[in-house]
């Protein structure tokens, strides 16, 4: 018998005007659809943004295609462990915005990428960064990109972590002024794997942060170059079935049972099918409560 073919999930994007996303749409489902990959790819008059998976071969196949196009030749991509088998189909939308912040009018975008965005750092220049600021009265303060629940299993050491439960409730909290007392300090705000930071950060910029960076790449990038041995705590969620991965068999376990307090980071939905709605939840507790519907649902039933 033949061994399986190796498998990899590729993460990608690339803010550049589309005059026609329905026809990119069109063209990437049959190209994605024809090499076997799963996922989900957004299409957006932004530009593209998506995770697939499949056999190495088929998914480097795809990136050398997608990159043909003369808007994807800069298409940024960091690879991760995964296959087809983590997606339940492969997806392929067009949407107002690459990320839904819900403010399409706010970003400026040209063939360059997002206008007015932080500056971009490898994941050794953060390193540099935040060993060089450490003795100063101005260290760098991280600013977690993605949701409370994402952050709550796995988060930069120390990161300020805004209360949200989607990428809207991110700009809510830079216009409310929550994030006011990070003004004059030097920022990174990461993410994933990069694209929520484009629009992030130039929205911090925007609203008159002095000093900010966003993480090239995302945590799964600083991952690969420092597994758990740098700045990073915990596991990474990702929106596929494995839910969470590690970097290492030495990540710690940082996320707390929603119901039981217990050490966990296991993300679970709601028993309401129609949420989408993720919580911390361990083993146990999803066995002795399997009807359990999320916060957001029983604040809903409430009121």
């Amino acid at each position: 018998m033949s061994p399986s073919p190796v498998s990899r999930i590729a993460l990608y994007y690339r803010f550049t005007p589309l005059a026609d996303p329905e026809a990119v749409r069109l063209w990437q489902r049959t190209l994605a659809a024809s090499l076997g990959l799963t996922g989900r790819i957004i299409v957006s008059p932004q530009g593209i943004n998506g995770t697939v998976g499949g056999p190495v071969e088929a998914v480097k196949a795809y990136v050398r295609a997608t990159r043909e196009h003369p808007a994807f030749r800069a298409l940024d991509v960091t690879w991760s462990a995964g296959s087809a088998a983590d997606f339940p189909r492969l997806s392929v939308k067009v949407r107002p915005e690459l990320v839904a912040f819900g403010a399409p009018e706010r970003i400026r975008v040209d063939e360059r990428g997002v206008v007015g965005t932080g500056e971009h750092l490898t994941p050794q220049q953060l390193a540099d960064l935040v060993a060089e600021r450490a003795a100063t009265d101005s260290p760098v303060r991280f600013l977690d990109g993605r949701n409370s629940v994402e952050a709550a299993i796995g988060r930069f050491e120390g990161a300020v972590v805004p209360q949200a439960e989607t990428t809207r409730d991110l700009l809510a909290a830079v216009d409310s002024g929550a994030l006011d007392h990070l003004k004059d300090a030097p920022v990174v705000a990461y993410c994933t794997g990069g694209v929520r930071c484009e629009v992030l950060s130039a929205l911090l910029k925007d609203r008159g942060f002095a000093e900010v960076y966003q993480l090239e790449g995302g945590i799964v990038r600083y991952g690969e170059a420092f597994g758990d041995a740098g700045l990073w705590r915990g596991e990474l969620a990702v929106f596929d079935r494995r839910m969470a991965t590690r970097f290492t068999d030495d990540a710690e376990t940082i996320g707390r049972c929603h119901l039981c307090g217990e050490p966990t980071s296991d993300l679970r939905n709601c028993a309401d099918p129609a949420c989408t709605t993720l919580e911390v939840r361990c083993a146990a507790c999803a066995a002795a409560h399997p009807d359990h519907r999320c916060h957001v649902c029983a604040e809903r039933s409430a009121a």
